[in-house]
């Protein structure tokens, strides 16, 4: 009983489960172990991004001049804040077509021109490995039904080297097989959490960002327009 019991543990099904068992459960656990990376990395950077662009927010809404907020982050950047990147882009542009002949329209069109830039490879940044959480939660369950279906043909064709057809034959097998399943689940329902609750996250980030780079652009067109009066 004991040895029966063994010869089933989680452990030997998978030590004794057949070469192309054995590497879909290796390219699973390998996509679990990378996504469980990406898991924690991405949950660090939201969360200091959400800090930031607080705290960043709460400084320019503060009354302080923006010229002196300018030199302040450009001296010391923060590149958790969204918003702050957008408020430098902006600003920076802002003040570089300032100087010259342009018109009003034209500076606020080349601040927000910035703006737009740096608030895409903000988006860009803060989504970063989303979409290899979706990939690992959308194909392992089939990965790993791909080794199950492969190991119970395997056990099957195993009865055919058999006089008398037991369950003690076939179950093993079957067994590794199902290992391969519950392994594509394990790295799939993770993946897929993460991926809705992070993405969520972040499309909230650049919607905050977004209503920032507008409001900052109604102070940027009162300044452009305020300097021609």
């Amino acid at each position: 009983m004991d040895d029966a019991s063994s010869s089933m543990s989680i452990l030997s099904l998978v030590t004794n489960a057949g070469p192309v068992v054995q590497a879909v459960m290796a390219v699973l656990l390998l996509a679990s172990l990378i996504s469980w990376y990406m898991i924690v990395n991405r949950y660090r950077i939201l969360g200091r991004a959400r800090r930031a662009d607080r705290a960043f927010e709460e400084k320019f809404w503060s009354g302080e001049d923006l010229s002196s907020l300018y030199n302040q982050v450009r001296k010391k950047p923060n590149p958790d804040s969204a918003s702050e990147a957008v408020f430098r882009a902006g600003f920076q542009e802002f003040v570089r077509l300032s100087k010259s002949t342009r018109g009003p329209d034209a500076i606020m069109e080349g601040a927000q021109r910035s703006m737009r830039v740096a608030l895409q490879r903000e988006q860009s940044r803060l989504t970063k490995h989303l979409p290899f959480l979706a990939t690992v939660g959308s194909t392992s369950p089939y990965i790993g039904l791909f080794g199950t279906v492969w190991g119970i043909m395997n056990s099957f064709r195993a009865l055919a080297n058999v006089s008398q057809a037991t369950l003690s034959v076939v179950a093993p097998g079957i067994a590794e097989a199902l290992v391969a399943t519950a392994m594509g689940l394990f790295a799939a329902i993770p993946a897929v959490m993460a991926y809705n609750r992070y993405a969520a996250q972040s499309e909230s980030l650049v919607g905050d960002c977004e209503v920032f780079a507008e409001e900052f652009s109604s102070v940027l067109h009162r300044q452009a327009h305020g300097r021609d009066n």
